[in-house]
């Protein structure tokens, strides 16, 4: 990295890793881990520094993959404490925010990332569809899929709880 690409890089890490792990921390609910998967998009932005036209879209997307990759461990260490028969206290809030977020992770890739970006890092349309490297339409046509699925599926989940 040239001397310039650093300054640029710390300033850009000086700016933005504050708002990277703040959204992070919002969807793992663990400060340790935002900062994880913060620290670790940017070291990823660095190995292909030169290569990346928009670093804040290109860290909100792999800090998206990120989290998606900490939800499925949160799930396994779930599954795995239920299943050696732990019990312990749930609260109907913090299921339903379990819910909700198991029922985001369960989106097709393309609709996942796609979400995370628009409502959850609050990207516009056009910058999600630059780093993804598809045409505005086709985010905007994956964001009404995802939304049909998931008004579908929270339906589905009221019909159950009543």
């Amino acid at each position: 990295m040239r001397v310039s690409g650093e300054r640029e890089a710390e300033v850009l890490f000086e700016g933005f890793y504050p708002r990277l792990a703040g959204w992070c921390r919002g969807l793992v609910d663990s400060d340790e881990a935002a900062h994880d998967i913060a620290s670790e998009a940017f070291t990823r932005l660095w190995s292909r520094w030169s290569s990346v036209d928009r670093p804040e879209s290109y860290l909100f997307t792999v800090a998206a993959n990120l989290v998606r990759d900490h939800w499925r461990a949160q799930a396994r260490e779930r599954r795995a404490t239920r299943d050696l028969g732990a019990g312990r206290e749930h609260s109907p809030a913090a299921d339903q925010g379990v819910a909700v977020r198991s029922l985001v992770e369960a989106l097709p890739d393309r609709q996942r990332v796609t979400v995370l970006l628009y409502y959850y890092a609050g990207l516009p349309v056009d910058e999600i569809a630059s780093t993804l490297r598809r045409r505005p339409g086709t985010v905007k046509s994956d964001l009404h899929q995802a939304r049909q699925r998931l008004r579908s599926a929270l339906r589905g989940l009221h019909d159950i709880t009543g």
